[in-house]
């Protein structure tokens, strides 16, 4: 990852910016990029925190922009330095504004107060907290948020800034009165002005590592660049705290290594049923050497259209029973990571069972948006090979009897990587027919690294799975249109709007079920 001073604009990267130094003197906060979901996130935070908010974006785009306004939050459409006429107490600058941006521009020219999104969530909403950082490749969105809700549930008020809404509370900030900050760790940079990873501002007190594979090749020379920033992160942990690290996954496991915090390691187990213990500095050295039995852990898993039943097993204590009503074995593992955490910080295991079964789970992270016509309907937002694998594997394993139809956006700057066709390959031979939409190529995109969707799909058809690589939304939904069938499973994955395409769905089996229901009743099928 560069630093700001080697890029070659590195004279409008590198200067002496004004910060905050009290958040005493700050009343009205100014958001550049305010509608993206990130910062549009802390920026509701701030105004349930009691600021004058505002700010503006290129595309005030709903359900955000709806959101904000609701809550009384002034949105300027497009980007343009006359906006900071009435200077703001603070500006928040999003990662997304290059150096020429027009408004960062004047905040730099005119030396006005700005903090970067993470310098800001810190300054204002961890303080002298107990900080609780969620990081990892995969994972980080539905672990911080049922951490959010554990601990709320548990009644410790907790603020927090995750990547998605939470469908308990229907909202992905919460400003708490409680003393424990959670946040979702974000791997990728900062700003303009500082390309350090976002979670090297959160001032961990205890941290959670869920995976660890390279991603984000566009700003990450290599794997070795990668993972060295989750080696300066769990850095950060002091002593004092705790890391909880993934026992399934061994470069998460070597992260120990780098840590003074007590380990505790989480995992599923294969061939034991023995209840394990935590020790602090001999775990380190075995995470370092081999995979030890995991300190929490699930036996006797047993999935259905329910969710999954497991026994909840902590260190020195009885088996919990438990049902996470949820997808996915590593949404089981995402859960193991949340007990560990929470039970390290006192809270009883009855509450950790309780609060999971209560959890209802994320907008965009396998949600059912709609069954209808008997084809069920779900919206993720995996784009990286592995999510779209694991989240594939995951609604397989729960509707075991319905045909598999997964549909796929490849939207992210990494996720349109030419070393990722091949893993795309290995994802989607899980379903029945896949549909990709093309990808377009963009200005920073290179061709000799460009993926070839047509190198994924003729893939898939040699291993016998229906693949399509659709031009344009015309021929994706004509193909939907004569593929979808009754007893489907439509697995729609983006991490985007994907051009409304969750949407034409249901009503397109809203419709031809209702034109079912008056052919039937013309010709007299109908019972009465």
């Amino acid at each position: 990852m560069k630093e700001a001073s080697e890029f070659p604009d590195a004279h409008l990267r590198v200067f002496d910016r004004r910060t905050v130094t009290s958040s005493d003197d700050v009343r009205s906060v100014y958001f550049i990029g305010i509608c993206g979901t990130g910062m549009g996130s802390l920026a509701g935070l701030f105004r349930q925190a009691g600021f004058e908010v505002s700010g503006s974006d290129a595309n005030a785009y709903p359900p955000m922009s709806d959101t904000l306004r609701e809550i009384g939050i002034t949105i300027h459409e497009g980007y343009d330095a006359a906006h900071l006429d009435k200077k703001p107490d603070l500006i928040v600058v999003g990662n997304a504004c290059t150096p020429t941006h027009p408004e960062a521009a004047r905040a730099r020219d005119e030396s006005l107060p700005q903090l970067s999104f993470p310098e800001a969530f810190a300054e204002f909403f961890i303080g002298d907290r107990r900080s609780f950082v969620v990081a990892g490749t995969h994972g980080k969105t539905t672990t911080s948020a049922l951490l959010a809700h554990t601990t709320t549930f548990a009644g410790l008020d907790p603020t927090y800034l995750v990547g998605g809404v939470v469908l308990n509370g229907g909202s992905s900030c919460r400003y708490g009165s409680g003393d424990i900050t959670i946040v979702e760790g974000d791997e990728y940079d900062t700003a303009y002005f500082d390309k350090r990873p976002k979670f090297m501002s959160y001032r961990p007190t205890a941290a959670i590592v869920t995976s660890l594979e390279f991603d984000h090749a566009d700003i990450y020379e290599d794997w070795d660049d990668y993972r060295a920033a989750f080696e300066r992160f769990v850095a950060l942990v002091p002593e004092s705290g705790y890391l909880v690290l993934n026992n399934d996954v061994p470069a998460v496991l070597d992260l120990a290594r780098f840590a003074s915090a007590k380990i505790i390691r989480y995992g599923l187990l294969t061939d034991s049923d023995k209840a394990p213990h935590i020790d602090d500095r001999t775990t380190r050295r075995d995470a370092a050497t081999g995979s030890p039995t995991p300190d929490v852990t699930a036996t006797n898993v047993v999935v259905s259209e329910s969710g999954i039943s497991f026994d909840l097993v902590l260190p020195g204590l009885r088996p919990f029973p438990t049902l996470l009503p949820v997808t996915g074995r590593h949404n089981l593992s995402n859960a193991l990571a949340v007990a560990a955490l929470a039970w390290s910080q006192g809270v009883a295991p009855e509450q950790i069972v309780a609060a999971f079964e209560a959890f209802k789970g994320i907008k965009r992270r396998q949600e059912v948006i709609g069954t209808v016509d008997d084809v069920i309907v779900i919206d993720d937002f995996a784009h990286h090979p592995t999510a779209a694998a694991v989240t594939i594997a995951g609604v397989r394993e729960r509707w075991k009897e319905r045909r598999l139809v997964a549909v796929f956006e490849p939207r992210s700057n990494s996720s349109r990587r030419k070393v990722f066709e091949q893993p795309y390959v290995d994802a989607f031979a899980q379903a029945d027919v896949a549909l990709f939409a093309r990808p377009p190529f963009r200005h920073n995109d290179r061709h000799d690294d460009f993926m070839d969707v047509e190198h994924i799909c003729h893939g898939l058809q040699e291993r016998g799975i229906d693949a399509l690589a659709a031009d344009d939304q015309a021929v994706l939904r004509e193909r939907l249109r004569t593929t979808m069938q009754p007893g489907d499973l439509v697995l729609i994955m983006s991490n985007g709007g994907f051009g409304g395409l969750h949407k034409w769905v249901l009503e397109e089996l809203s419709s031809r079920q209702h034109r079912r229901y008056h052919r039937e009743s013309d010709n007299g099928d109908t019972l009465h």
